[in-house]
């Protein structure tokens, strides 16, 4: 019996063998070694992505279970900084809110690993492994503020609708197996092309798409998303928002690009339903919404519908327009969240979006990035959102997906009433008083967010080539 080679999955291991030991001395020193945790969470984040970024090629291990290849190098870049910027952002708040334990980082970094097996995995079995080792880290992390009503009632929503859609998505999966013969994703489109599976087939594409929604935050398995970010801690529903849509998104690419490419038109029926829906409620439900975590959750809707365009049409620059719309998605949440954390006064955290009337004249910089932040997230041009959207729509009117498109364009102009509601309280209404002054960790993750925005407004062009070649190894 041979080993297999344990080269492409070094990142994962060296996050599991880093998450053994953060545990061991946790246990040992207690409560004292939060902040040694915390640095060395984003050590090992660190180092997982040095070892991400000296990958080369494609190579496939585990019997044909994990693959690395530039697709899932990129997508782990993107998971491993949104991990990283959720250490950083959550130490301040759980600190001053009294719920920081040492717990959390060691979650932080499991669930990591389970998303970056999510994003290798080239098998249903390796998919599932990878989904529900996120997951359960997921549920204790959306609970993690036990002391607080809404956030243990946002971990058990989360922790109940998380198993009814891991449920729906291993019963797709043992559909699939009980009809192709075969659990690889390969096998199962070899199976496809040559006519087998037939309706069970069909069935268990359409277990799996509802158990991938789930995990993306798409309608109609959305119901989720506002009641967890608005009842979990700020850093808590900042990393949602994050990481693990990166690596939600990057699961539910390589399994239909990858294992159904001979069923494009049932699977991709699916989805543009999936997109329009989401796009339309994320831009409609949006708009009476006062308290802002729970506006950003619908913009996270409206976005991973937007995202699902370039998916529907199934081709190489759909792909390479979902990969880029998801680096640029995280930039701009990373950077919401981050001045969402900043709004506090004598210490208690403010959500309301009137609290932000006048923050021009009381904090111009924090007004800017966030006022940047909402015009990215509308698309307006030249601002990196613009051309987030701009090739996802470009992809779908390439595969001819015409009513798709201009669903997404008239939803979009909708949403955008929301996002230029925002800039409109902060620049025009009478002035609040002003925030208390925001963390170092937290201005640091702002102000990196809003320069990404910049350079990728005036520079889209190095993104969009990297995004090509992720794309082009899928194919």
């Amino acid at each position: 019996m041979t080993l297999p080679a344990l080269g492409p999955a070094l990142p994962e291991l060296a996050l599991a063998l880093g998450a053994i030991a953060m545990v061991l001395y946790g246990a040992i020193r207690g409560e004292s070694a939060t902040r040694t945790l915390e640095a060395a969470a984003i050590a090992l984040l660190a180092l997982a992505l040095v070892l991400v970024l000296r990958g080369e090629g494609r190579v496939v291990t585990f019997n044909g279970a994990f693959v690395a290849d530039g697709f899932a190098r990129f997508m782990k870049v993107l998971t491993l900084l949104g991990a990283a910027a959720a250490v950083v952002l959550s130490a301040d708040f759980m600190r001053r809110e009294g719920a920081m334990r040492f717990e959390y980082p060691i979650l932080i970094v499991l669930a990591t690993i389970g998303m970056m097996m999510m994003i290798s995995a080239n098998d249903l079995i390796g998919l599932y492994v990878g989904l529900e080792l996120q997951s359960l880290a997921l549920y204790v992390v959306a609970a993690f503020d036990r002391d607080n009503t809404r956030s243990s009632e946002a971990g058990l929503k989360y922790f109940v609708l998380g198993a009814l859609s891991s449920g729906m998505l291993l019963y797709g999966a043992s559909l699939i197996y009980g009809f192709t013969g075969t659990v690889g994703y390969a096998g199962i489109a070899e199976a496809v092309r040559a006519g087998h599976g037939g309706l069970g087939l069909i069935f268990g594409i359409v277990f799996i798409a509802a158990g991938v929604a789930f995990k993306i935050s798409a309608v109609p398995f959305h119901m989720w998303t506002p009641d967890v970010y608005e009842g979990a801690p700020t850093p808590v529903a900042a990393f949602f928002a994050s990481a693990p849509k990166m690596a939600a998104m990057a699961m539910t690419v390589r399994i239909f690009i990858g294992a159904f490419p001979g069923a494009l038109h049932e699977w991709q029926q699916i989805i543009i339903f999936v997109s329009i829906a989401s796009m339309a409620l994320g831009a409609f439900a949006a708009i009476g919404q006062t308290n802002i975590k729970r506006l950003l959750a619908y913009s996270s809707i409206a976005n991973m519908g937007f995202a699902l365009v370039g998916l529907a049409a199934g081709t190489e620059a759909g792909v390479q327009g979902v990969i880029t719309y998801m680096a640029i998605y995280l930039a701009t949440t990373l950077g919401g969240f981050a001045c969402v954390l900043m709004m506090n006064r004598d210490g208690k955290p403010v959500e309301n979006l009137s609290e932000l009337a006048g923050l021009s004249r009381t904090n111009p910089w924090m007004a800017f990035a966030l006022s940047m932040m909402m015009f990215s997230l509308a698309g307006i041009p030249p601002l990196a959102g613009f051309w987030a959207k701009f090739y996802v729509f470009s992809a779908a009117i390439e595969a001819k997906l015409y009513v798709l498109a201009i669903v997404g364009v008239v939803t979009s102009v909708v949403g955008a009433y929301y996002y230029l509601r925002v800039v409109k309280v902060i620049y025009f209404d009478d002035a609040k008083p002003a925030f208390d002054t925001g963390a170092p960790g937290v201005r640091a993750v702002l102000l990196v967010s809003a320069l990404f925005v910049l350079v990728l407004s005036l520079m889209p062009a190095p993104l969009f080539n990297a995004a090509q070649a992720a794309a082009k190894s899928l194919f």
